[in-house]
């Protein structure tokens, strides 16, 4: 892929497909981490007066509003614009949905050291909905979290699971689940049904994240770098009883988490193969043939 171009590749698509979310380390300078926090910091207090019904501080800064075109909110001087502005930042929005995607709504999540305060595992504002087109979440973390000190807990390969927003949150311990532990600077971008939640900051230092929802306003097909494409793309002789192509997009799609294995892991090989026929525009894609059957049973009823 040319320097200049910051979109995604297939290979990476596909791996956003299986999990639900991409990981991006240290991709924001450390010198724009460190004035992004103080942005941070004066949005923070009218973003909580907001969401108790409190009027705003005087002097806070003006939240964009929804359904503005990202290309309008936080217009320069804006530190946090700076950031979404950054070309691999732009790329990797591009890829997942078009040029210039719709602000939904953005929130600053601050912790103090020692702050016992923590979510309930949830997926944000989405009720049951099985369209195949999807919103974003981009997760910023300007400052370092070290393992332990409570990172943002996430599951990966939930997100083709679809529940209710809090329908989740009484579970606990899930095996295969994460917790965000990285350098500052470090993108999380992920499918909005990601199952997540964030969690208590046992450690010595304030914790901030930034986190912003994206609604697409294109279709959402072949918007990443095609370079490598045709060859991960495969047809439906790539099947796991006959012959199987271990660098396809199906292998891809066959690795299941822990919490997805078995015969129940069946089920995200058909949510993913969906999915990936939207994003692909190959209306038959299908992974190990559980999709197309499905499809040929249904032609066989008769109307009526």
């Amino acid at each position: 892929m040319p320097a200049s171009d910051h979109r995604l590749t297939t290979r990476e698509m596909g791996q956003f497909v299986a999990d639900g979310f991409l990981r991006f380390e240290a991709i924001v300078p450390q010198d724009l981490n460190e004035r992004v926090i103080e942005e941070l910091a004066a949005r923070f207090p009218a973003q909580v007066a907001q969401l108790v019904g409190a009027p705003a501080p005087e002097n806070a800064p003006r939240e964009p509003e929804s359904l503005t075109p990202l290309s309008r909110c936080y217009p320069p001087p804006s530190v946090l614009g700076e950031m979404l502005r950054l070309p691999r930042i732009q790329g990797i929005l591009r890829s997942l949905v078009g040029d210039d995607p719709t602000f939904d709504h953005d929130f600053v999540h601050f912790l103090p050291a020692r702050s016992t305060y923590g979510q309930q595992l949830h997926v944000d504002a989405i009720v049951d909905s099985q369209d195949p087109t999807f919103d974003v979440q981009l997760f910023y973390y300007p400052v370092e979290v070290r393992p332990g000190e409570g990172g943002t807990r996430f599951v990966p390969g939930s997100h083709l699971r679809y529940v209710r927003a809090e329908g989740v949150s009484r579970y606990q311990h899930i095996v295969g689940e994460e917790q965000f532990a990285g350098p500052a600077g470090t993108v999380l971008i992920a499918h909005h049904g990601l199952w997540h939640c964030g969690q208590p900051n046992p450690g010595d230092r304030d914790r901030w994240m930034y986190k912003i929802r994206l609604n697409p306003t294109v279709p959402q097909v072949r918007l990443w770098n095609l370079d490598d494409f045709e060859a991960l793309h495969n047809g439906p002789s790539d099947h796991v009883f006959a012959t199987v192509d271990p660098d396809s997009l199906a292998a891809t799609f066959r690795k299941l988490r822990p919490w997805q294995k078995g015969h129940e892991g069946r089920i995200e090989q058909v949510a993913r193969a969906r999915l990936w026929r939207y994003l692909s525009g190959d209306a038959h894609y299908d992974v190990d043939y559980y999709l197309t059957r499905l499809e040929r049973r249904a032609a066989l009823v008769a109307p009526g």
